[in-house]
């Protein structure tokens, strides 16, 4: 079936389009020049976008720069696409021209095209409905791409991040409470040392994830002050007065999230430092869980040669060769994601690094990793938090026998026989094979039942 085409004009001259696409000649110039990655700007991306583009139109509507039934027209379009009903019409790559032009012009002209046929009209009627001067109306992609990328990102969080991340608070709460009454060897340096409770190791954890969340709430408040308004380098050309305020408030009534004009347009313009702020909150969060994953393997490793500890909930074989083997399939996972958004918030830092004068232009790989970073922390996380940790259990028998066993009861002598005996004591019990109780009956250092009292690991945490 041979293709038809429609041609399109632009400042560079004439474009050959599909004749059944929404997007004109900048998108098509674009898919052209930047086959790069294979991978596209995200579909959440676009989404925000659109939703900027719909509080635009309102807005410049309420103060009687653009027709009332364009308006319309264009937050129908820009509803589809929230929508998801023309994803395809979005396939540009996400190594692009710099600032992301070439994705706002791609929103710009499906937005256009479908509001043209929305109101009766053909694909390319631009004298009806323009994809510059009516759908990017008071707007520059300088700072839509900016406040996209706060959008998208702000509504993930919220939708998806925060949530995974208290589930995995509570779970480990629930789970601290659990095992308050298993007292186990604890371990410093990977070393043996006084005893603690595994319930307060998994208090430990729900501390941990409840600081992200403190992190990642603190990231969140800063990208609800938006740029918007500022369209090329701050200055707000051809921006209506009242525009910032009233688009701020379309956007927030559309998102449902709170969003504020940013007061100092000039900052907002040249930095995205707010995305730098939730890179390093992002990291922690990372570093944090992959810590939690690591003693997770450490404490379930085994069954016979390791640690012990934590019986993991069985996920799926864990070999090809060996039968019977089961691997820490969910830690395992939750550290290569954990990898992973280390790796884009490396990115998002030197995007943010690499800034210049009245514009940082690499938004679109900074906005791209951050969607992605935001996705797979929370996809991870409840995964893990369902597959893993809910299901985890206590091997008592495996614990109390070491804890039986553990050298570091020693300490607990020191207060009666002091520190250098005491050390004698754990030296000849490590070197015997034999228990720091053994030792300190033969040696009579204290009669049995005070030793009892002394040396009983319950009173010790």
């Amino acid at each position: 079936m041979k293709l038809r085409y429609r041609r399109e004009k632009d400042a560079l001259g004439f474009v050959d389009v599909p004749y059944d696409s929404y997007y004109g000649s900048e998108t098509a110039r674009a898919i052209s020049n930047f086959k790069i990655s294979g991978l596209t700007v995200p579909m959440d991306f676009i989404v925000a976008y659109a939703q900027l583009k719909k509080a635009a139109a309102m807005a410049n509507s309420r103060l009687g720069k653009l027709d009332e039934g364009i308006a319309k027209a264009i937050g129908k379009a820009a509803d589809e696409i929230v929508g998801r009903k023309l994803d395809k019409y979005f396939v540009l790559d996400m190594l692009q021209a710099g600032a992301g032009t070439s994705t706002n012009m791609n929103l710009n002209e499906v937005i256009a095209n479908r509001a043209l046929e929305l109101i009766g009209r053909k694909k390319g009627e631009y004298r009806y409905i323009h994809p510059n001067d009516h759908v990017n109306m008071s707007q520059s992609t300088n700072d839509t791409f900016h406040v996209a990328m706060h959008v998208a990102a702000a509504k993930l969080m919220i939708g998806s991040l925060v949530p995974a991340l208290t589930r995995m608070e509570k779970i480990f709460n629930a789970k601290s409470r659990e095992f308050s009454k298993t007292v186990k060897i604890g371990r410093t340096h990977l070393q043996d040392a006084v005893p603690i409770t595994l319930g307060d190791e998994f208090r430990g954890y729900s501390g941990q994830v409840e600081k992200c969340i403190d992190y990642i709430s603190y990231a969140l408040s800063l990208l609800k002050r938006i740029p918007i308004g500022g369209t090329a380098v701050g200055t707000g050309i051809n921006v209506p007065a009242g525009y910032p305020k009233l688009a701020a408030r379309m956007l927030s009534d559309i998102t449902g999230i709170r969003f504020v004009a940013e007061t100092n347009l000039f900052a907002g313009m040249q930095n995205i430092e707010e995305e730098l702020m939730l890179s390093g909150a992002l990291r922690t969060c990372a570093v944090t869980l992959n810590r939690i994953a690591n003693d997770f393997r450490l404490m379930g490793s085994g069954p016979r040669a390791g640690l012990g500890e934590l019986i993991l909930p069985a996920v799926q074989p864990g070999s090809s060769i060996m039968p019977g083997k089961v691997n820490p399939s969910m830690a395992e996972m939750l550290n290569m994601a954990c990898f992973q958004v280390m790796g884009n918030c490396t990115t998002i830092d030197e995007a943010a690094n690499a800034g210049q004068l009245e514009l940082n232009v690499f938004m679109p790989i900074a906005a791209f990793n951050i969607v992605f970073a935001i996705k797979v922390l929370s996809s991870a996380v409840d995964a893990f938090s369902d597959k893993c940790l809910r299901g985890v259990s206590a091997n008592e028998a495996r614990i109390g026998k070491t804890l039986e066993e553990n050298l570091s009861l020693a300490t607990a002598l020191t207060p009666y026989i002091g520190y250098a005996k005491a050390a004698e004591i754990a030296n000849e019990a490590a070197s015997t094979g034999k228990t720091i109780m053994q030792v300190c009956l033969e040696r009579k250092v204290l009669d049995k039942a005070k030793l009892e009292k002394v040396l009983d690991s319950r009173n010790l945490v």
